[in-house]
């Protein structure tokens, strides 16, 4: 299972048709059937007018039939950056979101989630934004997107500037992966937490300290 944590993402190519909307619901795996492991790449940028660096984090919940997660270690996140049994790696905390391209990536093999996970939550959330007074509203060209680790193939994307727009929160769940037998859907979402990962991850039953 190793292999999925040492694939590169670079070139990635995008389909004409990839960006989906609010409320869309995307089947990944009819999409490409082909489809095994897949990378989950955020990007966002500073706004222009906030002179401070705010740390996005990207993070995932795997999740039971009850939207509760089994154990601490389905909450991977820049602190907890690898589920081995669930074949889920976190590559890294990027603090600044300089640069083109993906910020934050993470690798995730379907073949090795666990019958036991249904839904996985992907989340974006401010690290320390209630110290820092920042929030949702202070960062410009968000997204998160999918691509298929194995060819490099983005498979969706989903731009958030618009509804981070005026947004006071500290966190969101930006979508989630429901698993219908052998496939895998995208319902591209939008739930914000004003309190942020913390809030966030109480609702799956893991309890964090206020980030």
């Amino acid at each position: 299972m190793s292999d999925v944590f040492d694939t590169q993402f670079e070139g990635n190519v995008e389909l004409e048709d990839n960006r989906v909307n609010l409320g869309e619901d995307i089947n990944v795996s009819e999409k490409d059937p082909a489809l095994k492991k897949i990378l989950i790449g955020a990007g966002w940028d500073l706004n222009a007018f906030n002179a401070d660096a705010v740390d996005l984090d990207l993070s995932l919940f795997l999740l039971d039939k009850d939207m509760q997660t089994r154990k601490d270690s389905d909450f991977v996140f820049y602190n907890q950056g690898e589920n081995l049994e669930n074949g889920v790696r976190h590559h890294g905390d990027n603090r600044t979101g300089a640069g083109d391209g993906d910020d934050e990536n993470i690798s995730l093999d379907l073949t090795a989630v666990s019958f036991e996970v249904m839904h996985i939550a992907l989340v974006i959330s401010i690290y320390k934004g209630f110290e820092k007074e920042q929030n949702l509203d202070m960062v410009r060209n968000g997204y998160v997107r999918l691509v298929n680790a194995d060819n490099d193939v983005e498979l969706l994307r989903f731009e958030l500037d618009q509804h981070f727009k005026d947004k006071n929160d500290i966190g969101v769940i930006t979508g989630i992966l429901n698993r219908e037998g052998p496939k895998w859907h995208y319902k591209a979402d939008l739930d914000f937490a004003p309190r942020g990962l913390s809030e966030i991850a109480q609702r799956y039953g893991i309890i964090i300290g206020q980030e």
